[in-house]
């Protein structure tokens, strides 16, 4: 047997086990069971206990398990290279599956209504998570999205109520409508910089969201994006986003504050309605947006203060709905709270390189030299450490927060022959670790290397494999807490940011 037809087992609630005799094929003629099964020499189990599908198997079909309700938990071979769209869809009681590695693609709603289960793992060699692929896992509490993965679908983890935080990596580029709608336990969101297109309604009803971190380079927010986030409490959009879509932030009861970037230009019907509690808006455009008449309805902004460019505030006094705020400041650096934005740090070819979303800054930074050593023996380990602080500042603008890194060198197959003048010859190579929100990314590591992260326990706290130089892992460790952190066979220690 090589594979698992097209809605096989569907609607098997109470099989208990199916055995397939040498030579003998079962046909199954019941209502909603329609499977046949070519000979093979071992056993199938299906429903309440679990399932052990033969290691002869490499395809599984679409809906091959469908609203297997009594299925708990399931095996499935590493030959396995294909699973097919609603596979297992609406076994709400299968607790634990494990995905192999040479599956590539997360099918169409493939676990989708799968509320019994509470963790999967999803293979580093999977580049594409698909439409509605986790949508209703209500007990699902994490997930980890692998570095490779470029592409996540609409609906792809809507309702997945147990959710309490998502990084999405670097590596994905496009993520769909209502991919995160209706996660009500999520807290916060880190948005990464390659994302460049995000679907409507992305993130819609994530009532318990409290912060969000929108990347620059962004370019737009989409229609009902972050509607009904009802615990969002402020909001910063980058210079870089130039439009903002119909309902965007509608419904965020909660939402205080917001700054618009310098780039925005339209701002599409309702917007910022129903933001209740909104008593300060910045907007950094000088060109007034084209803004449509209730985009702030019932947000009452004749209580709320609007902070503009000073050379623009007769042309939002007089230009509607910006016309409607009670009050209107100036901005003027630090007596509007305006701040450099945190600089990056990068690494290449001998060279640190900072970059800064704000423009006009200079850069003061400092490096810590960690790894200076005095002592006796014959035998010395390098790691070669340092610790490097930047921060931006800009005349009338308050300084940026610190950015750290650390930066070490790590030896490569460390020998002493070639010793010339009494110095021995070690290739190093360079890696650069830095952390946020227990968030650590390594850069300059070969793609493939492993990457461990554990507490100084020896707990592990994470792991993940560098991809395109790079390698992103979440752990759940706190700021202040030490990460020891295991490149290859080599450990380099780091406080968490």
């Amino acid at each position: 047997m090589t594979s698992i037809g097209h809605e096989a087992f569907s609607g098997c609630s109470g099989l208990t086990s199916i055995e397939v005799e040498n030579g003998n094929p079962i046909y199954d003629s019941r209502d909603n069971c329609n499977a046949i099964i070519e000979t093979y020499n071992n056993k199938l189990l299906c429903g309440c206990k679990n399932t052990i599908i033969p290691y002869t198997v490499s395809l599984i079909g679409p809906g091959a398990f469908y609203q297997c309700s009594g299925l708990t938990s399931i095996t499935i071979p590493e030959g396995v290279t294909s699973i097919g769209s609603s596979a297992f869809e609406n076994c709400c009681n299968l607790t634990s599956v494990n995905i192999p590695y040479f599956v590539t693609i997360i099918a169409e709603r493939v676990f989708s209504g799968c509320s019994g289960l509470t963790t999967i793992t999803i293979p580093d060699e999977v580049t594409s998570i698909s439409d509605g692929a986790f949508s209703g896992c209500s007990g699902l509490t994490s997930i980890t999205i692998p570095d490779g993965v470029t592409s996540i679908g609409k609906k792809a983890f809507q309702n997945c109520n147990g959710l309490t935080s998502v990084t999405i990596p670097n590596s994905v580029i496009s993520l769909g409508s209502m991919a995160f709608s209706g996660c009500s336990s999520l807290t916060s969101i880190i948005v990464p910089n390659n994302l460049s297109s995000i679907g409507f309604e992305a993130f819609r009803g994530c009532i318990g969201l409290t912060s969000l971190t929108l990347p620059y380079g962004m370019t737009g927010i989409g229609p009902s994006m972050f509607q009904d986030c009802t615990s969002l409490t402020s909001l910063s959009i980058p210079n870089s986003v130039t439009h903002i879509g119909d309902n965007a932030f509608e419904g965020c009861g909660e939402l205080m504050s917001v700054t618009i970037g310098s780039s925005v230009n339209y701002i599409n019907e309702k917007a910022f309605a129903k933001c209740n509690k909104l008593g300060m808006v910045k907007c950094l455009a000088e060109i007034v947006p084209s803004t449509f008449t209730d985009a702030f309805q019932d947000s009452y902004p004749q209580h709320a203060t609007l902070y503009v460019p000073a050379g623009s505030i007769n042309a939002y006094m007089t230009t509607a709905p910006w016309s409607e705020f009670g009050n209107f400041k100036t901005l003027s650096g630090e007596d509007a709270g305006l701040k450099c934005k945190t600089p990056s740090i990068s690494y290449y070819n001998g060279k640190l390189t900072f970059n800064c979303e704000t423009e006009g800054v200079e850069y003061q930074y400092s490096i810590a030299d960690t790894d200076i050593t005095s002592g006796k023996g014959s035998e010395v380990q390098f790691s070669v450490t340092y610790t490097v602080k930047v921060y931006a500042e800009k005349s009338g603008c308050q300084n940026s927060d610190v950015a750290t890194a650390t930066l070490c060198w790590i030896d490569v197959e460390p020998r002493t022959e070639g010793i010339t003048d009494g110095v021995a010859q070690i290739p190093a190579k360079a890696v650069l670790i830095q952390s946020d929100g227990g968030v650590l990314t390594i850069q300059g590591v070969d793609d493939g290397t492993k990457i461990g992260v554990y507490t100084i326990n020896g707990t592990l706290a994470g792991e993940g494999t560098s991809r395109n130089g790079c390698a992103s892992v979440n752990t759940n460790l706190h700021p202040g807490s030490v990460a020891i952190i295991k490149i290859g066979d080599r450990g380099v220690k780091v406080t968490m940011k």
